[in-house]
């Protein structure tokens, strides 16, 4: 059985108790009779609009069609979303307020207020997530060690950005065009992006190529792929219409005047010093497919020299990269991926419990640094609750060697 149907009848059963629950609640409005009336009524009338939105949506096609349907799939079942989520938050939090039932004593009825008014704050942040937060944007300014970084690349300002999915936007490339006015007035020496630029596949990116190439740095603009990039996500007639669409994509970037690392590496150049920049291919926990190799893109191995890694998951740096792991001397790895599940409140993500490394700057000590930023675009929900889009500014500045791990 598919994962969205076992979602689907998930949704059926806690939805309609959440309505069910709701209902009773109403009974105990104080007043008089027609306004308990019209709010039966009210409640009634969205949670019918709301499943007649989850049943569209769910009916849409999710890996075939146009980039429209989709972002037709996903507005209306975030708009469902919307609803029944800001209705679980009344219902966890009225519940509390019927515990003194339990000890034969009245319910606390201001809790009863302060569910609902949590509920309606949920509502109202989610749309304002939907529609003002995800186009504005987070300038991150983050000064950072590399091993073995020669002196003359001390405070080398390295601009990250990730996770467009631009087909998300549709034509509509005015978010895309303001980004890179911001990144361009940042006057980094070197810009690099780290996977994801489509959903599903290369058809989404032609009205963003324009904006896109006007990125400009002395060192050049330099990208790889990530596991939205491969048309793993979109249902091809054939393997080779799959191999035309990689094809597309390759000749898109070398449009833009990017630079893509497919198991590669570029020597940035400083006057007589250099700087390899690893680009590594999705290496992905499951259910990410993995393409990528970090033994491929830099065969020398361990060599003294300055690098920068880009690796689109995380996970690749805590699984191969981090922690004593002695077949590398890579100083600081450059992820994405998480979006920091594009919902950050003072801090906390609920990234945190699939990834522990789910966006901001970590070290494991021994001279290995990684930073994740937490993209741009979206997927899935067309929303960041909190979370805003992300431009990371990075200052680069030599630090000691990696070093090996005292288990070694």
């Amino acid at each position: 059985m598919r994962i969205p149907l076992i979602l689907l009848l998930i949704t059926v059963i806690i939805c309609p108790a959440i309505d069910i629950y709701i209902w009773s609640a109403i009974r105990r409005i104080d007043g008089r009779p027609d306004t308990r009336l019209w709010a039966r009524r009210c409640q009634t009338a969205v949670s019918v609009v709301a499943y007649l939105l989850l049943v569209v949506g769910y009916l849409l096609p999710r890996t075939e069609g146009s980039a429209g349907l989709l972002a037709a799939k996903m507005w209306l079942l975030f708009s469902f979303a919307t609803v029944y989520m800001s209705k679980a938050v009344f219902v966890l939090i009225d519940l509390i307020g019927g515990l003194p039932r339990l000890f034969g004593a009245s319910r606390w009825k201001p809790v009863s207020w302060v569910a609902a008014a949590l509920a309606v704050a949920l509502f109202g942040g989610m749309w304002y997530g939907a529609l003002v937060n995800r186009f504005r944007t987070d300038i991150k300014s983050i000064e950072v060690g590399v091993a073995n970084l020669p002196k003359s690349f001390d405070g080398f300002r390295v601009v990250q950005i990730s996770d467009l999915h631009v087909g998300t936007f549709g034509s509509d490339t005015s978010f895309v065009a303001r980004m890179v006015d911001e990144i361009n007035a940042l006057h980094p020496d070197m810009i690099v992006f780290t996977g994801d630029i489509v959903n599903r596949n290369s058809a989404e990116l032609p009205p963003h190529v324009a904006p896109l190439s006007r990125l400009s740095a002395p060192k050049g603009v330099y990208a790889i792929l990530g596991n939205h990039d491969y048309g793993d996500y979109y249902e091809w007639e054939s393997p080779e219409a799959k191999n035309r669409n990689m094809d597309d994509l390759y000749r898109l970037f070398d449009r833009m005047g990017w630079t893509l690392l497919l198991n590669s590496t570029a020597i940035i150049r400083h006057g007589a010093d250099s700087l390899a920049l690893i680009g590594v291919e999705n290496i992905g926990d499951p259910p990410f497919p993995t393409y990528g190799s970090l033994e491929e893109a830099y065969p020398q191995g361990v060599d003294g020299t300055a690098k920068i890694l880009l690796s689109h998951n995380p996970a690749h740096w805590g699984d191969d990269i981090s922690d004593g792991k002695v077949d590398n001397d890579i100083g600081l790895t450059l992820s994405g991926h998480t979006h920091a599940m594009q919902i950050e409140l003072l801090g906390l993500s609920p990234a945190v419990f699939r990834y522990p490394t789910w966006g901001g700057l970590y070290s494991d000590g021994l001279g290995r640094n990684l930073y994740v930023n937490i993209g741009a675009g979206t997927v899935g929900m067309p929303m960041r609750l909190g979370a805003t889009p992300e431009i990371t500014l990075l200052t680069l500045h030599p630090s000691p060697p990696v070093r090996a791990s005292t288990d070694s």
